[in-house]
């Protein structure tokens, strides 16, 4: 699985395309190259024109990081420090690789080619540097998830949104192998498997001083967040807008996994 010797990550989703350009897959195996484009956030505030936000191309790879990519990236040199019995408290959890036997052994049960979870942050952010690459943004998360099997964007089919949500409902699936399920770019498993981190996960955390300071984000802040949310409707980003907000990026979750992404420098939004 690589990314131009990289790897990629996600984590949110649901907005509206407005300027598309068809799509295109990297020549490299396990790579998907996302055309720019703009698109209707969850959230909005007056600092975005008419509520559009622009993405500019980048790479993202085509399935989850997974048990045995994380496993080859922890026997590096690089990678050696996020061993299971050294990585450190202030980077992980107690809940770090809970799944795994030890350094290097999985438990019997969880299957190589199913997405790593119970990794932090940090770590995962750590990984996608070791391929060159980094965790996808927020935006860029949420542009690529906006698809469904034909069209790139999703959000107004009932059938794409009634998904989604099952698999909310559903238990767990955590221990399935990656390539379950692809979208009209080529990107498999974004929904129905594990959460996503994302680079900027915590950037839609409100403090108690961010409401004081008059923050213009201050609607995000508990039950004001569904004032300034783009479709009341959508209850599956709500439940994922609530979700990033609990996490701290040291946490390690059962369902939290991650992939890497990387910029495409040559198309840029000016």
């Amino acid at each position: 699985m690589t990314i131009r010797n990289l790897h990629v990550l996600l984590f949110a989703l649901i907005g509206t395309i407005s300027i598309f350009i068809g799509n295109s897959q990297s020549e490299e195996e396990g790579v998907v190259k996302i055309l720019k484009g703009t698109y209707t956030p969850m959230y909005t505030n007056t600092e975005i024109s008419e509520g559009q936000v622009s993405v500019n191309s980048f790479y993202i790879d085509k399935y989850p990081v997974t048990n045995e990519d994380f496993l080859d990236f922890i026997k590096s040199e690089f990678g050696k420090k996020w061993k299971k019995s050294k990585a450190t408290a202030l980077f992980v959890d107690e809940n770090y690789l809970s799944n795994w036997e030890n350094d290097i052994t999985l438990k019997p049960s969880i299957l190589r080619k199913s997405p790593v979870t119970n990794v932090s942050w940090f770590a995962a952010k750590s990984y996608c540097e070791y391929k060159g690459g980094r965790l996808p943004t927020i935006r860029e998360w949420e542009y690529v998830a906006l698809a469904d099997e034909t069209k790139p964007n999703a959000t107004g089919d009932s059938l794409y949104v009634r998904k989604i949500l099952a698999w909310y409902e559903a238990p767990s699936t955590v221990n399935k192998e990656v390539g379950q399920a692809v979208n009209y770019w080529g990107v498999y498993d974004l929904f129905g498997l594990v959460w996503e981190w994302t680079s900027d996960f915590n950037s839609i955390i409100i403090s108690g001083d961010s409401r004081k300071k008059g923050d213009l984000n201050k609607k995000l802040f508990c039950g004001g967040s569904i004032v300034g949310a783009s479709d009341l409707l959508d209850y599956a980003a709500f439940a994922r807008y609530a979700f990033r907000g609990s996490l701290e990026p040291k946490y390690a979750i059962r369902n939290l996994g991650f992939r890497c992404a990387c910029d495409d420098v040559e198309n840029k939004i000016e």
